[in-house]
């Protein structure tokens, strides 16, 4: 969604979200990579936003404080790799779709999950997942159907029983593509959406493109609507109309006071978007009303000095 634009209304379907967080992140020389910032905001914060409307929602992690709740769950033993991983977070969940995610994508949308979760319903494979700008495979950001997973990840762990690589079957080691090279998977282009940060170089492209011009003030209201756990979505569009009327008709400091007073108004009547614009409306008009009292046309003619034709009796 930009600036300018009303929210998706498009519904989501139900689908629950795994996401997994507890990388070693050894290119970022161990650093807490779920954690670091791109525009005011932890990576980790950034992908439950974009997932938020998952009926679950595990993080493959240890636990740490998340702007909205979250089932915690964690490999066996830590740091086991992405399979054990993704393994140990599809237990806790129930849904026939599953939303699977690593932690650092700044860039992810609501909107790119719906277009994973379309895709997946109306389509006939196991799963849809994005290709990023060389047309490489992002299986950690994708939509799959969670029997699939569920089938592979048993027959993954048989194999490794009856290989003897472990007692009883391990997962421990193995990468994604043993488990997604046996699935039926549709592939969508994104280089936006699908790009991550493994390097410290990756994590200052992220940084600087969000101060584009362009994305800027997108970022910027999705970030304070996090930090206050706000979760509402209006047409910022009638709120810049508004700021520029009142700045322009009555005075420049009015821009924000006038913006403030109408969230509250909205606020006190429990209402949600429609409150906002409606609020928007009734203020727009009264910094054009009070605009009009300036100008030339609506100031009314000054009393005249001199006498009336009748004034002589």
């Amino acid at each position: 969604m930009t600036a300018h634009e009303p929210p998706d209304p498009t519904p989501a379907a139900a689908y629950d979200a795994v996401v997994l967080a507890g990388g070693a992140a050894r290119r970022l020389g161990g650093a807490d990579k779920p954690g670091l910032r791109v525009g005011g905001r932890a990576l980790l914060d950034r992908v439950l936003t974009a997932c938020a409307d998952a009926g679950t929602t595990v993080v493959v992690a240890d636990p740490r404080p998340t702007p909205r709740p979250v089932r915690w769950a964690r490999e066996d033993p830590p740091g086991a790799g992405p399979v054990a991983a993704l393994d140990a977070g599809l237990r806790h969940t129930t849904a026939d779709a599953v939303v699977v995610l690593s932690a650092d994508l700044p860039f992810l949308e609501v909107a790119t999950v719906r277009r994973l979760l379309t895709a997946l319903r109306t389509g006939g494979a196991e799963g849809v997942l994005l290709t990023d700008a060389d047309g490489r495979d992002q299986p950690l950001v994708a939509a799959y159907r969670a029997p699939a997973l569920r089938r592979e990840l048993t027959a993954l762990t048989t194999a490794a029983s009856i290989s003897g690589s472990a007692a009883g079957g391990s997962l421990t080691g193995l990468p994604l593509r043993r488990l997604t090279a046996a699935l039926d998977l549709t592939r969508v282009p994104d280089p936006v959406a699908s790009f991550d940060c493994d390097t410290w170089d990756d994590l200052a492209t992220a940084r600087a493109r969000i101060r584009e011009h362009g994305h800027v003030l997108d970022e910027w209201i999705s970030a304070v609507k996090d930090e206050l756990g706000i979760d509402l979505d209006v047409d910022t569009g009638i709120l810049l109309d508004l700021a520029r009327d009142a700045a322009h008709g009555v005075a420049r400091p009015a821009a924000p006071l006038t913006t403030f007073l109408v969230g509250y108004a909205a606020a006190q009547g429990r209402g949600g978007p429609e409150a906002v614009a409606e609020a928007a409306r009734k203020a727009a008009a009264l910094a054009l009303r009070w605009a009009d009292e300036e100008t030339p046309e609506a100031k009314p003619e000054a009393p005249s000095d001199a006498p009336g034709p009748d004034a002589a009796g």
